[in-house]
């Protein structure tokens, strides 16, 4: 099939893709506070003038960044729940397996840690933001809320508690544990076994 999408749209989208990178990095590794629209620029390769045409601010680009990464981990998620569902959650499926395929998936490095830090502070700080992050967090919550019920049906156990507060203690854990692994000086990466760990035994606490 031919490509018929016109040159000026893909530049565009060009443009915008790697304001929103350059952007990424410069606000995971000092904050939004301390990132310049100029710096932001000068990382993509563009000019303000490239900027304005794509962002009216700094906090546009942060919503739209908040907006893409969201979007990214849930299809994320989405996709590897509709390939455990396809392949079958066999009720012998060691709970700690299931978790450990799905941080494979879903596993966050240093900057994906530190960008969804700043969110989160950024989130505490101003009402367009938490806006934002809410919408994030319930999507989220949602795709994992369900998962957690597919793990469950599948084993033929009951939850001890709500699919949604097993998903807020579930999230809540990983969150604390890739940061607290950053903290440490380690790569949240390699930090994923432990994790996986802390997770599936959880798990079992909350599945009967």
């Amino acid at each position: 099939m031919t490509d018929t999408a016109p040159a000026p749209s893909r530049r565009r989208e060009n443009t915008r893709t790697r304001l929103l990178d350059a952007a990424a990095q410069m606000f995971a590794e000092e904050g939004i506070d301390a990132s310049s629209v100029e710096a932001i620029c000068e990382r993509a390769g563009f000019t303000r003038g490239a900027f304005y045409s794509n962002f009216g601010s700094k906090e546009e680009l942060f919503l739209a960044l908040c907006q893409r990464s969201a979007e990214t981990t849930l299809t994320t998620l989405r996709e590897r729940i509709a390939s455990l569902e396809a392949d079958g959650l066999e009720p012998g499926t060691e709970v700690r397996n299931l978790v450990q395929q799905v941080l494979e998936i879903a596993a966050q490095d240093r900057l994906d840690v530190l960008l969804n830090a700043e969110i989160r502070t950024q989130a505490l700080r101003n009402a367009d933001f938490a806006v934002a992050y809410l919408a994030l967090d319930r999507g989220l919550s949602e795709n994992v809320s369900q998962l957690v019920r597919d793990v469950a049906e599948a084993r033929g156990l009951r939850l001890r508690v709500s699919p949604e507060a097993a998903t807020e203690m579930l999230l809540s854990m990983w969150v604390s544990a890739t940061e607290y692994a950053l903290i440490g000086g380690r790569d949240p990466r390699a930090a994923q076994p432990e994790l996986a760990a802390r997770l599936s035994h959880l798990m079992t606490l909350i599945l009967e």
